[in-house]
């Protein structure tokens, strides 16, 4: 689904993969967090994406009412607080996306897919 604004000048129609690809961004940019995980449902295998397949790790849900719902597939960085990263991730992608969308964003689900040591 799309969001989609009326302005004086016309309509503006955002893809929810492009919401995807910037909330991606601003996702690891993050302290403690690795990347995004891509999950093999049927193995139940994850494996980290590159920064190119940054949505595959995460899912956009916009409403009739342009209210965004995000899921985050991760992998953090080993030694680090689960609880701590994952309130920077919301509190950051939340700004971040209402500032670059102008719409609200209602809800974030983070799923914690993996740990991975940083060298």
């Amino acid at each position: 689904m799309k969001g989609s604004m009326s302005t004086d000048l016309g309509t503006i129609t955002v893809s929810s993969d492009v919401i995807a690809k910037y909330a991606g961004t601003v996702a690891v940019e993050c302290f403690g967090i690795v990347g995004m995980a891509a999950v093999n449902m049927k193995d139940g295998i994850y494996r980290l994406l590159k920064k190119e397949n940054l949505t595959h790790g995460i899912q956009v849900t916009i409403s009739e009412d342009n209210r965004i719902k995000i899921d985050f597939h991760v992998i953090v960085a080993f030694g680090v607080s689960i609880s701590a990263v994952t309130e920077n991730l919301i509190s950051n992608v939340k700004y971040k996306v209402e500032e670059f969308t102008r719409m609200p964003v209602d809800k974030i689900n983070i799923y914690i897919e993996g740990v991975r040591v940083i060298d």
